[in-house]
C-alpha cells in the first residue's frame, strides 16, 4: 500500500513538470514563428494543461479501464469549476468580459449535452461519438482564431527567444513524464482502489481528477497573484471544456467503453444522478452570473466550495 501511494504521488509529480515543460517548449516554438502570444495563450497553453488528462483517459481506457477515463472527464470539470476556480472567485472577485466568455460557455453546454446523450440515451460511448468529440474541439479551434483574427492586435514585447535545442528537449522530456506519469498515476490508482476496497469511479472522480487539474490550479494561483481573476477562470473554462471533447474523444475514439457503475444510489448508477447533473450544475453556477452580471461574485466561489466538499463527502460516504 505504501509503495502505490509513493508511484502515484510520484505520477502525478511527472505530470505537473512535464505538462510546464512541454507547455513551455510548445510556447518556444509558436513563438520563433511569430503566433500571437495571446493566440498561443488560447490554444498551446490550454491544450497542455489539459495533456495530463489526455494521457490519463487514454491509458485508462486502452487498459481496459473506461472507469477512470470516464470518472477523470466528469471529475476534472468538477474540481476545476467548484474546487479551483472557486479558490479564485471566493479570494479575487472580478469584472469579466462576457464577449470572451460566450464562445467557450456555448462550447461546453454543447460538449455536455452530446455527453449526456451518450450517458442517458444509449448507456456507452461509441468511436462515432469520439470522433465527434473531436469534431467540436476542432471547431472550437477554428472559433477561438477567428475571434483572435478579428481581436485588437497588441504591442509586441521584446523576450529572449529560447534555442531551438532546449525547444526539443522540453518538448521530448515533457511529453515523456507525462507518458510516465500517467501509467504511474492509473496503474497505482487502480491498486490503491482495490486495497480500500473503493470503487476506480471514486478514485477517478476525486484524486485523480485532482491531480491531473494540478496545471489549471498552478496557473489559477498565478493568475491571482498578478491580478488576473478573471484570466485564470477563462482559462479554466476552457480546460473544462477541452476535458469533453479533446480528453473524453481522444480516449473514446481510441477505445469505446459502457458507462461504469460504481456505486448506486436508490439502485441508480450515481453517475447518472449526482456526478453528470453536478457537473451541469458547478459549471451554471460559475458561467451564468458571469455572463449576465459582467462580474464574479465572492458568494459562487463559496458556494462552490461548499458544493465540492460536500461532493467529496457523498463520494467516500457511499
Amino acid at each position: 500500500m505504501i509503495i502505490p501511494g509513493i508511484l502515484f504521488v510520484l505520477g502525478l509529480l511527472c505530470l505537473i513538470k512535464g505538462g510546464d515543460w512541454f507547455v513551455d517548449g510548445a510556447t518556444g516554438i509558436a513563438r520563433r514563428f511569430k503566433v500571437p502570444e495571446l493566440l498561443i495563450g488560447a490554444t498551446v497553453v490550454s491544450i497542455g494543461t489539459t495533456l495530463p488528462e489526455v494521457m490519463v483517459s487514454t491509458t485508462s481506457a486502452l487498459t481496459g479501464h473506461g472507469e477512470i477515463a470516464y470518472g477523470n472527464a466528469i471529475g476534472s470539470v468538477i474540481c476545476n469549476a467548484a474546487l479551483i476556480a472557486a479558490i479564485t472567485v471566493a479570494v479575487r472577485p472580478a469584472k469579466v468580459d462576457p464577449k470572451t466568455l460566450r464562445v467557450p460557455v456555448a462550447f461546453f453546454f454543447a460538449a455536455a449535452a452530446v455527453y449526456c446523450f451518450a450517458a442517458y440515451g444509449m448507456g456507452r460511448f461509441t468511436r462515432p461519438l469520439g470522433l465527434l468529440m473531436l469534431a467540436m474541439f476542432a471547431a472550437y479551434m477554428v472559433a477561438n482564431v477567428w475571434q483572435m483574427k478579428n481581436a485588437p492586435a497588441e504591442p509586441e514585447h521584446e523576450e529572449e527567444l529560447m534555442s531551438l535545442g532546449r525547444i526539443v528537449l522540453r518538448l521530448v522530456v515533457g511529453a515523456t513524464l507525462i507518458a510516465l506519469g500517467a501509467n504511474l498515476l492509473v496503474d497505482n490508482g487502480t491498486i490503491i482502489a482495490k486495497e480500500l476496497g473503493v470503487p476506480e469511479t471514486v478514485i477517478a472522480l476525486t484524486f485523480v481528477a485532482l491531480g491531473t487539474s494540478l496545471p489549471e490550479l498552478v496557473t489559477a494561483i498565478t493568475s491571482l497573484v498578478k491580478g488576473h481573476g478573471s484570466l485564470s477562470v477563462g482559462n479554466i473554462i476552457g480546460a473544462n471544456l477541452f476535458n469533453l471533447v479533446l480528453v473524453s474523444g481522444v480516449s473514446v475514439t481510441l477505445a469505446p467503453f459502457e458507462v461504469p457503475v460504481g456505486k448506486t444510489i436508490f439502485g441508480i448508477n450515481s453517475s447518472l444522478i449526482l456526478d453528470m447533473p453536478l457537473m451541469l450544475v458547478v459549471m451554471a453556477l460559475l458561467t451564468i452570473p458571469a455572463l449576465t452580471t459582467k462580474k464574479l461574485h465572492r458568494w459562487q466561489g463559496i458556494l462552490l466550495l461548499c458544493i465540492y466538499a460536500a461532493f467529496c463527502a457523498i463520494q467516500f460516504g457511499l
